[in-house]
């Protein structure tokens, strides 16, 4: 790199670390650090284990953040020292050195701008994935296993760890229906990007025409929550036992004490089939629907703050957000951030960062531009 080429990438480094900073709100995390501490070395803090786990993991999540803005402004500052030092004496070594250590920081403050990219309230709750078949038939059953496939070859590589709590098989192929719960950090603020109508094109293997045939499925997620935030009557409920179905394969137990919990007041319905006995079912599907309830408290609101503006936006998570065309042409377009991928199958297999990153991009900049 040139001289002025290595100033000009100081200068740039120096602008992406300030408005990390201001994304990330370190200012609010520095004084949210010394909370966190004191609540951390109280001795009965461990007395809700629920809670102390909370409350260690966002203080090392901050931790770690506040360290790394840190680390990173101080080696800009010898970035810059080391530069002028080297351009006042010709050293071209030590030129040589300083960018070596640009690509260096750019990298880190690439880790650091993904990090700023998460601000939502819900973003580091685990995630609550479901994905429905919908028109299209048996084509459409087929796309919902395509899209579970897509989703359980991206965690299995990943951070992340999921459990199945419910799988309903199709009657001729593919899956009517299927819940995952996943954990991991910023769980929920990752998959939010996925909540919406998927749109499949293909040439169908179901038509002995070969005929292109399009097909729907809906992805919904919802960030969990306690079940102890959500107000539950028992009187509201119903509860069904039944024989879990269904190929889940290691992430699923086929037993005969799944739990189906119906909210009488809201229709809302909830299955868990995952573990192995009925009072693990009936607690875990117990968490499905105080997650469901939260969600529908939000958008309840959402509605109305929406009809005293007088705004009019489509409700709910049935709206198209992503094209996979596989005839005549191949691509995956996100119709939000307009991102678009020409390797489907590598999407398929599970490639999803790029669709993930540009909506966390896409997000922010819609809050900013609000």
């Amino acid at each position: 790199m040139e001289p002025a080429e290595l100033r000009d990438a100081v200068v740039e480094i120096r602008s992406r670390l300030t408005d990390a900073r201001g994304f990330l709100d370190i200012e609010g995390k520095e004084k949210e650090l010394i909370e966190l501490q004191k609540q951390a070395s109280d001795p009965e803090l461990w007395n809700d284990p629920n809670n102390a786990r909370a409350v260690t993991s966002r203080l090392a999540r901050h931790e770690g953040t506040i360290k790394l803005v840190t680390d990173l402004s101080e080696a800009t500052e010898d970035l810059d020292v080391l530069l002028e030092l080297a351009l006042d004496e010709g050293d071209a070594g030590s030129l040589a050195e300083v960018a070596e250590e640009i690509g260096t920081l750019r990298a880190q403050l690439s880790v650091l701008e993904r990090e700023s990219l998460f601000f939502g309230e819900y973003d580091d709750n685990p995630a609550i994935l479901s994905i429905n078949a919908g028109a299209g038939g048996v084509d459409a059953q087929d796309w919902a296993e395509m899209l579970l496939r897509m989703y359980t070859r991206y965690l299995e590589r990943s951070s992340f760890t999921f459990e199945v709590d419910e799988y309903q098989e199709g009657e001729e192929a593919g899956i009517k229906s299927v819940t995952l719960t996943i954990t991991g950090d910023n769980a929920y603020g990752t998959f939010e990007s996925e909540r919406g109508t998927h749109r499949l094109v293909r040439i169908s293997p179901f038509d002995s025409a070969a005929r292109r045939h399009t097909a729907f499925a809906g992805v919904d997620v919802i960030p969990q929550v306690e079940v102890e935030e959500i107000e539950i009557d028992n009187e509201d409920l119903r509860i069904d036992t039944y024989r879990a179905s269904g190929a889940g394969g290691q992430h699923i137990n086929k037993t005969d004490s799944a739990v189906r919990i119906t909210h009488l007041p809201t229709g809302i319905v909830v299955s868990c089939q995952a573990e192995r006995s009925q009072m693990q079912n009936k607690m875990r599907a117990m968490q499905l629907l105080a997650a469901r309830l939260a969600e529908k408290a939000r958008n309840d609101q959402a509605a109305e703050v929406a009809a005293i503006r007088g705004e009019q936006h489509e409700a709910g998570w049935g709206r198209q957000i992503r094209s996979y065309v596989m005839q005549p042409y191949q691509m995956v377009k996100d119709l939000r951030t307009h991102y678009e991928v020409g390797n489907i199958q590598g999407v398929l297999d599970g490639d999803i960062d790029g669709l993930v990153d540009s909506y966390l991009a896409w997000r922010r900049s819609e809050l900013y531009e609000a």
